[in-house]
């Protein structure tokens, strides 16, 4: 109907091409122009000036042998000033920027290694950027923004990755649990010797009780029985502390058979072995 009237429409962010017999004649902008067809005016297309996206994906390999695909988001626009070249110069934009992109990403990623690839990507989509913007800029067209979106190893390349991954974290782990194990036997050995050593001291301040007692028992007894020696004393203490241990064994329902001599002879046997004993341990602290 338009074209019958010789009047056609722009869509906004849309530029149109004018042509007079077939020859290119000037660009119209949105909205409504009036095109007498019978004098060689016709609208030969129109060019959208959107940002479009393109998703190229590469197969490439990298320094060390290793097959990636790396996927490449360009983000591009036709420029309104230079709208006839991007209508008249290119068949195929998306073809155009598809070749740049794969000729980019297979002259930079097979220098790289693969943990460099990844390491790296920022520089490779600014290569593929840069690349692109000196060549589309020929054919009308504006480079926005070029992504590295995604790299995919291949999937028993990525499968030995997250083993290695894991081994690795899996040796963490274990130098941790043997660092705490390590720490714990060192406590558990410092709190074995810390009791010990107070073990110690209560068992000396025991037995310093018990001859202070011994000594004070001796003193009171000469001084008040007259006629006795220390030796008599002593003799007694040992006697009444002989007749407690019997009372003790047979008092407990837990104890072991315990044979010792127990007749009145033998009372003075162990008198004598205790004094023998007692006096050669103090000759050898006196040497």
């Amino acid at each position: 109907m338009g074209q019958a009237l010789c009047c056609v429409q722009v869509d906004q962010s849309t530029v149109a091409m004018k042509e007079h017999f077939g020859k290119f004649d000037s660009v119209l902008d949105p909205g409504c122009h009036c095109l007498p067809w019978c004098f060689g005016y016709r609208m030969a297309g129109t060019l959208s000036l959107r940002v479009q996206q393109l998703d190229v994906r590469c197969e490439t390999k990298t320094k060390d042998n290793v097959f990636v695909t790396v996927v490449a988001s360009i983000q591009y626009r036709a420029v309104a000033q230079n709208a006839s070249d991007a209508f008249y110069k290119l068949t195929n934009t998306k073809a155009q920027i598809q070749s740049y992109v794969f000729d980019v990403i297979r002259a930079s990623v097979p220098r790289l290694l693969l943990d460099s690839v990844f390491e790296q990507k920022n520089e490779i989509a600014k290569a593929v950027e840069e690349e692109l913007e000196k060549a589309m800029s020929a054919y009308g067209f504006e480079i926005v923004q070029t992504l590295i979106v995604d790299i995919e190893p291949d999937v028993h390349v990525k499968r030995a990755m997250n083993e290695i991954n894991a081994a690795a974290r899996m040796r963490v782990a274990t130098n941790e649990k043997a660092e705490a194990e390590k720490i714990l036997q060192i406590k558990k050995a410092e709190g074995e010797a810390e009791s010990k050593y107070l073990s110690g001291l209560g068992i000396a301040r025991q037995r310093q009780a018990i001859v202070d007692g011994l000594r004070d028992s001796v003193l009171a007894f000469s001084e008040n029985v007259p006629g006795t020696s220390a030796k008599d004393v002593m003799d007694m203490v040992l006697v009444t502390q002989y007749f407690d241990t019997m009372k003790e064994i047979g008092a407990s329902s837990k104890a072991s058979a315990v044979f010792i001599p127990h007749g009145p002879g033998a009372v003075k046997d162990i008198t004598s072995q205790i004094r023998e004993g007692l006096l050669q341990g103090q000759s050898v602290v006196d040497q």
